[in-house]
């Protein structure tokens, strides 16, 4: 098992969430009842959903992070799977996500995810280790 579907299996058992194909096309997403949070891709890369204010928030920690990409102005988030540290760290996210789409302003509305639009160098050819 591949670590995307390690993360989908542990997160399709939450309750908050139900699983269904992505509306960008590709993969399966994870949604709340109000919207789309996570986008399996590949066996690798997922986006994830957040809002602009939780971007806002955490962008300092986002940024430092080896196994995220963010597009300017994009509420989505790329996370890249690397080892089972990047799972837990998705799954953290997830959490951070569904309490921000609960507390999202109508304003904030959904953009489209970051599917096609981030490029992601596995660590061992970005020179770093997971």
């Amino acid at each position: 098992m591949n670590l995307a579907q390690r993360a989908f299996e542990r997160l399709h058992a939450w309750p908050d969430l139900a699983s269904g194909p992505a509306s960008c096309g590709t993969g399966r997403a994870l949604r709340s009842v109000r919207d789309e949070i996570v986008h399996f891709h590949s066996d690798r890369d997922v986006d994830l959903h957040l809002t602009h204010r939780a971007i806002q928030r955490f962008q300092y920690d986002l940024g430092g992070s080896s196994a995220i990409r963010m597009v300017p102005g994009s509420r989505w988030v790329t996370v890249h799977l690397d080892c089972d540290a990047d799972v837990d760290l998705l799954l953290s996210l997830v959490s951070i996500a569904l309490k921000a789409h609960q507390n999202r302003p109508p304003t904030d509305l959904p953009s489209g995810c970051n599917h096609h639009r981030v490029t992601v160098l596995p660590r061992s050819t970005a020179g770093e280790i997971c």
